[in-house]
């Protein structure tokens, strides 16, 4: 039998791969919360059938039962013990089924996705992705597989780490297949062209794509990576439509005979294997296979078709108050976390991070407004993401600087319609030391004056003259506080201002010395009695050495104690390790006089801040 690298050079029509296992499997009774990939040990006469089913159907490269057995996926089911195991027992049941048919077909490893985050927006560091990738493809190979199929990955860095573990441990063809989102991009952001444009520099035999949509939506995206490159073959399996659930179960549209409409226009496409992916079976690739067996017709009618959108109504409680409000009275030690919108039109990644955060125990996410007065996207129209997707609350930051009160005004509406309900309000930065320097800078109205027009206006119904908004807001109002100010006279006046106008919690700036802080709220009580307004400390954890001595020397009111330069020096290349360490210690210090911790991520890394969490609600 000639290799399947072979094999795709010898022939002009494109070879037929098999449709889903995980369809099969459910459809005879596999749940799908157990694990698919132990049925090689617990069931291997049912997955044996599946593969014999979808090879009398005509499929000449049949995918091992073993996309999900990775050591992390396992072990959610108490089988990280077994990696080898059942990816030998995957391999060597499809082997057998081969040589009963007496047909010449090929045995791809199948290799998913491992089910975790990699960093920065996980905690899975790339070597030890790389690792688990080797342990799975080494099995798999040493078990007889003919290519190994990564496929369905989200995470463009996380197929190339899982391409540089297929080449480290086999010489076997290496398929690297992904799947998009509706609006053809991966779901961190990357667009066709670039997945191709790295995984042809990372040397894979086969670029795919895989899952997402149906036929119409893989056809358009195969278009878009040939354009990028002639050089490579390509391979597609799509879904058999959007999935639905309709009685507790879960539909596909497309039919077989909509696949068989669909085979020639993959290879005119460019496609060199084509098959099927959740939502299929024999049927489809029968289908397939008389369409390939009558060869390709005279005209092929299928075009790209539009993504069809599904319109998503947004129902809004107006008078819901916020959980931070309830979290904070009821005395309740919270966690919120600052992310920055993104610089263009893609939320991919920051929707990734805002996900890990919120299942880190995250109780708020901050959402800057044009930070160090850069150009991104409207804080407002995150925050309704973030919330929308992810179901986690957000708190908007609200700079007065760049706004008149007609836009202040207008905004606040704005964002009280999309479900915000915690704002933090503040001057912002100057436009002097942004994108753009030469931009409008004025303002009507400061912190403290903003606060009581939300408080004394908005939230009893009416605006700034008085006329009536329709009904109350319940908007939440945070504002600045510097626990280490030059002018500690000054600062206390600052805020007291801020408690007149009805301000209802406190965020600081990033804090590396609990006990120095104390003297501000010390000289408040002195002048003014207690400050009873909840107060959230600022920690940004450090990443390393020259990060430190930055925020040292050059971000305005961060001090840093000589004790924490030492401890990062010492730490060496884990600097960054030692950053969180750092910052669960302030964490627990603050937590005697503090209500909660605001975590500042350096560098984007969501990670840090997750285990920072973790570690201090531990």
């Amino acid at each position: 039998m000639v290799s399947f690298l072979e094999r795709l050079r010898e022939i002009d029509l494109p070879l037929l791969a098999d449709g889903a296992m995980g369809t099969m499997l459910h459809a005879h009774g596999v749940a799908f919360s157990g694990c698919f990939d132990a049925v090689n040990l617990s069931r291997p006469a049912l997955v044996a059938e599946v593969h014999r089913g979808y090879i009398d159907a005509g499929a000449e490269v049949i995918l091992s039962n073993t996309f999900g057995a990775n050591r992390y996926k396992l072990a959610e089911h108490g089988f990280e013990d077994q990696v080898v195991e059942i990816n030998r027992a995957g391999i060597e049941l499809a082997q057998r089924v081969v040589l009963a048919s007496f047909k010449d077909v090929f045995i791809g490893g199948d290799v998913g996705p491992l089910g975790v985050r990699l960093v920065p927006y996980g905690r899975v560091r790339r070597a030890q992705a790389r690792e688990a990738f080797a342990e799975q493809i080494a099995a798999q190979a040493e078990a007889g597989a003919d290519l190994i199929v990564i496929e369905t990955l989200t995470d463009l860095q996380e197929l190339l780490e899982a391409v540089r573990a297929a080449r480290d441990v086999c010489d076997l063809p290496v398929v690297a297949s992904m799947t998009f989102t509706r609006d053809d991009h991966t779901l961190l952001g990357d667009t066709p062209e670039r997945v191709v444009q790295r995984l042809s520099g990372a040397g894979v035999d086969i670029i795919g794509v895989n899952c997402s949509g149906g036929p119409s939506q893989l056809q358009r995206i195969l278009k878009r990576m040939r354009s990028a490159t002639s050089e490579v073959r390509f391979w597609v399996k799509p879904n058999a439509g959007w999935p639905e659930r309709i009685g507790g179960r879960i539909r596909y549209p497309a039919t077989p005979g909509y696949f068989a409409d669909y085979v020639w226009t993959f290879h005119r496409a460019g496609a060199q294997v084509v098959g099927g992916c959740c939502g299929t079976t024999p049927a489809h690739i029968a289908a397939m296979r008389v369409a390939l067996d009558a060869g390709p017709p005279n005209d092929i009618h299928n075009g790209e078709g539009p993504i069809a959108h599904q319109a998503v109504g947004v129902e809004v409680a107006l008078d819901q108050p916020s959980r931070l409000s309830q979290s904070l009275a009821a005395g309740r030690f919270v966690f919120a976390v600052e992310i920055d919108p993104p610089r263009g039109l893609s939320t991919h990644r920051l929707l990734a991070g805002a996900a890990l955060l919120s299942e880190a125990g995250a109780d708020v996410l901050n959402v800057a407004d044009s930070p160090m007065a850069r150009m991104r996207m409207s804080p407002w129209a995150v925050c309704a993401l973030v919330q929308k997707q992810l179901s986690v609350e957000t708190t908007l930051h609200f700079p007065t600087r760049g706004r008149n009160l007609l836009r202040v005004q207008g905004d606040l509406l704005a964002a009280y319609a999309l479900g915000v309900r915690n704002l933090f309000v503040v001057m912002g930065d100057p436009t002097a030391i942004g994108d753009y320097p030469d931009a409008m800078d004025d303002y009507d109205v400061v912190p403290s004056g903003l606060i009581r027009l939300i408080k004394q206006g908005f939230n009893t119904g009416v605006d700034h003259a008085g006329n009536p908004i329709g009904q109350p807001t319940a908007f939440f109002v945070g504002a600045a506080l510097n626990l280490t100010p030059e002018d500690i006279r000054r600062e206390v006046k600052v805020v007291n201002r801020k408690v007149e106008a009805g301000v209802d919690f406190f965020l600081t700036q990033p804090l590396y010395d609990g006990h120095a802080a104390l003297s501000v709220l010390d000289v408040y009580a002195q002048q003014y009695g207690p400050l009873e307004v909840p107060i959230v400390v600022g920690v940004l954890p450090l990443y390393s050495v020259r990060h430190a001595r930055f925020l040292h020397n050059e971000v305005p009111g961060i001090t840093i104690p000589v004790a924490l330069f030492e401890r990062l020096e010492a730490a060496g290349e884990e600097a960054h390790r030692e950053g969180v360490r750092i910052a669960v210690e302030l964490a627990e210090k603050i937590r005697e006089w503090a209500h909660g911790v605001y975590l500042m991520p350096a560098f984007n890394r969501y990670d840090l801040a997750a285990e920072v969490i973790e570690a201090a609600r531990a």
